[in-house]
């Protein structure tokens, strides 16, 4: 996404001018890269919803031995 250094703010790719400066400032503007642990941050699934598979798991695994019984 690119960022806008002496505006300080994220511009659309559609925004940025056909030459790649700020539409407000003129200046060039960079993309911002995203840094290894934000990507993989981003891919995990959070704490609950791994927490509500497990107890999911065991709840149908004990409602088959209460089948089988």
């Amino acid at each position: 996404m690119p960022w806008c250094e002496p505006c300080s703010k994220y511009l659309t790719p559609s925004a940025v001018k056909t030459d790649g400066s700020c539409p407000t400032c003129g200046e060039p503007v960079g993309a911002v890269e995203k840094k290894a642990s934000d990507v993989a941050r981003d891919e995990s699934a959070p704490w609950h919803f791994k927490l509500l598979v497990v107890m999911l798991i065991l709840y149908l695994g004990w409602r088959f031995v209460q089948l089988l019984t």
